[in-house]
């Protein structure tokens, strides 16, 4: 088969100049949500204000604040999404438009996400016809728990509006401007969390030894979590334990009573998934039992690998080359996580990570990366993130049959 096809070709074609018509209110769009983001879970005026831009659409709640909305005929469809939320970040620039909500910012490029959503929603409502159904699903939650993606895929929504496919966009600073990747497989990891308490026998600084210290044990542990990525997974499966916090004693000549300390797993694979869950309690456990301590461990599973249909994949990349973007050299894959990989459990799904990269800042520092309080992509990729929804649809329409 010679890809793109003549109809996937035309369909794109028609999409692209629906697209180029609506973008200045997109990008007026982008402005205006960055200006009042919403926290994850009481993102409830960030889903009205894009309610009212699809005004004559239909939007079906969903996940508490979110809400799915549909283009084109009946039967089956291909999903969109966009995250609805913003992080706890206060915000560090110096645009007309920066946020002015206390403590909040679109850090990680949600803000255009969810324009570049709107963009393509607009320019399908445009279209004499469309071969299947384009559905927006507006995500709350992608940066806290609950997962409002794990709520949207359990809620029987998608299945009823018979979801073929499911592309997701998220832009990418570690990506030069212009470059944009859509590889197959996993491209983000598995993210847990855990939580170990050890309960020593408190006393006087001075008298350690009719004390039993949790800080040391808890130090311990510390060093041999990072062991059992060093000793016990293959080196060429990438997987990490980061400890984030911990929490011991009050006073310079108190032992405390107890100590903890809290981190997260990122794996790649289900079985070193497993193994680290174990191995992590087991390492707790005996280190404070050898020094006559005890090891209380509490691990969170999260969100699952996200990992690219290789059918998708290799259908969109042709397409994305179509609008000027150029192929990563290699598929960009970190142990970040997106809730977008509880979508794949569903149907085939493909995350395409949109360079936003301009190298280092004038200073010399390193690129301002995603949750940084100074990160604001061009509103150049508004047009690049409705550009790869574009392509994800078409891709999609394709392996759904419907082109």
């Amino acid at each position: 088969m010679t890809w793109p096809t003549p109809t996937a070709a035309s369909l794109l074609h028609d999409l692209s100049e629906h697209l180029h018509a609506v973008l200045p209110e997109a990008v007026e769009l982008r402005h205006e949500l960055h200006r009042a983001p919403d926290l994850g879970g009481v993102e409830g005026p960030t889903a009205a204000r894009l309610r009212q831009a699809l005004a004559g659409l239909p939007a079906t709640p969903v996940a508490s604040t979110g809400f799915v909305t549909r283009v084109g005929p009946a039967g089956s469809a291909i999903g969109i999404r966009a995250e609805l939320d913003a992080l706890p970040v206060a915000e560090q620039t110096a645009v007309p438009w920066a946020s002015t909500t206390p403590r909040a910012m679109h850090a990680c490029g949600h803000d255009v996400h969810m324009a570049g959503a709107w963009a393509l929603l607009q320019a399908a409502r445009r279209m004499r016809s469309l071969p299947v159904g384009l559905l927006g699903v507006f995500q709350p939650r992608e940066e806290v728990q609950p997962s409002g993606g794990a709520d949207i895929a359990a809620s029987g929504l998608l299945e009823r509006n018979d979801l073929r496919a499911m592309i997701g966009v998220h832009v990418q600073p570690r990506l030069p401007l212009g470059v944009v990747s859509a590889g197959s497989g996993g491209v983000n990891a598995a993210a847990d969390e855990f939580d170990i308490v050890v309960h020593g026998e408190p006393g006087h600084g001075a008298y350690p030894h009719i004390a039993i210290d949790p800080i040391p044990i808890l130090a311990t542990i510390v060093l041999g979590l990072q062991e059992l990525i060093g000793r016990t997974i293959d080196p060429i499966r990438p997987a990490l334990i980061t400890v984030g916090e911990i929490r011991a004693g009050a006073s310079h000549n108190v032992i405390p009573a107890s100590g903890s300390l809290h981190g997260i797993i990122r794996t790649m694979h289900d079985e070193d998934q497993v193994h680290l869950h174990e191995a992590i309690r087991r390492l707790a456990e005996h280190t404070a039992r050898a020094r006559g301590a005890r090891a209380e461990v509490r691990i969170i599973t999260g969100d699952p690998v996200l990992a690219n249909d290789a059918r998708l994949a290799r259908l969109t990349e042709p397409l994305l080359n179509g609008y000027g973007m150029l192929p990563a050299y290699e598929p960009f894959r970190s142990l970040g996580a997106d809730d977008f990989s509880h979508y794949s459990r569903l149907a085939p799904s493909l995350m395409v990570f949109v360079g936003t990269g301009h190298g280092p800042t004038h200073d010399g520092r390193h690129e301002i990366g995603l949750h940084h309080p100074e990160f604001l992509p061009d509103d150049e990729a508004v047009a690049q993130v409705a550009a790869a929804f574009a392509a994800g649809y078409v891709a999609g329409a394709h392996l759904a049959g419907a082109i």
